[in-house]
């Protein structure tokens, strides 16, 4: 009898334990094999905490067909029409099922992808026109910002990587750089390609860049984790960038600057306990055993989610 007794306390204490467990979610993405979704597992698993992907947040004023948004509400681009989109933006996570989604969730990661359809822009714009950069996934758009949204407003600690950063920017009122390359252009600047590969060679494009970031407000969350005015090896693949943050919610804590030109490395949002965005991939260093040694390394991207996980107790 006393023998029974101690098993059935013995798993009682392991459910317990299992229970005390910290859950984070990762946001709804289509896709699981990548880097990026891989990372982010494997980093939240290093830190001791569960990582869950989360079912897919879907707006009630939409059509879907199986898990994506019906081809009426798309452009010929598939990008989100404006007026479904000016609905998006006004009735946020109030018109979804982002509360179901975040049952039993105590921090969220979102992760890197696709471009973000411009319509949902604070003020909308056309997109880039370029079709050999002609990547939008405008079902995982929705689902991003009506979670992100409901996140902020119920100040759920959310780390937001690469596409998460420009997500991050947008639902907070900010424009996006459609094409870094074209940005430069615009200003009269040959562009180095600092931030990714140029993808007129296939093979480079594969592989991350490597480059510091400047911290350039020390009170903040960002500087609190890193500890240092510049962290140094931050992976990157992008080609858009994060806008002007005047007049939204978020500030800008990390920059990237080359040839004279800014680009936003890292944003927050100050009232919260804990929304931090930033655009390189610190999760890639997680990705691929052969990674260590070429970017930042592992103990520097475990403090990142380890300050994510912190911040959810």
């Amino acid at each position: 009898m006393l023998r029974i007794f101690a098993i059935i306390l013995t798993l009682l204490t392991f459910c317990s334990c299992a229970d005390n467990q910290l859950v984070i979610g990762i946001a709804w993405r289509d896709n699981v094999s990548g880097s990026s979704y891989i990372g982010t597992y494997n980093a939240i698993e290093a830190i001791g905490a569960k990582p869950v992907l989360l079912g897919q947040v879907r707006s009630n004023d939409l059509r879907y067909s199986e898990d994506k948004i019906d081809a009426t509400h798309l452009d010929e681009n598939e990008i989100l029409l404006l007026n479904d989109a000016a609905n998006i933006k006004l009735y946020t996570h109030s018109h979804s099922n982002a509360e179901e989604v975040m049952q039993n969730i105590d921090a969220v990661v979102f992760t890197g992808g696709e471009d973000i359809s411009p319509t949902l822009f604070r003020n909308p714009e056309e997109w880039h026109g370029i079709e050999a950069e002609k990547d939008f996934n405008t079902t995982r758009d929705v689902s991003d910002y009506l979670l992100l949204s409901y996140c902020i407003d119920r100040d759920i600690p959310t780390l937001c990587i690469c596409r998460g950063a420009q997500m991050l920017g947008v639902v907070a009122g900010a424009p996006l750089i459609q094409d870094i390359p074209t940005y430069y252009a615009g200003l009269g600047i040959d562009y180095n390609y600092i931030h990714r590969y140029n993808k007129s060679n296939p093979d480079a494009a594969k592989e991350y860049i490597s480059h510091p970031s400047v911290i350039t407000r020390k009170n903040s969350l960002f500087y609190d984790i890193i500890k240092a005015d510049t962290l140094h090896g931050c992976p990157s693949w992008h080609h858009q960038a994060i806008g002007d943050l005047s007049n939204t919610s978020a500030v800008a804590t990390a920059t990237t600057t080359s040839q004279g030109v800014e680009i936003i490395e890292a944003l927050e949002i100050p009232d919260k306990r804990f929304i931090l965005g930033v655009q390189f991939h610190p999760e890639y260093v997680l990705a691929k055993e052969d990674n260590e040694g070429k970017y930042m390394d592992r103990a520097t991207t475990l403090r990142i989610f380890e300050a994510l996980a912190r911040a959810a107790k």
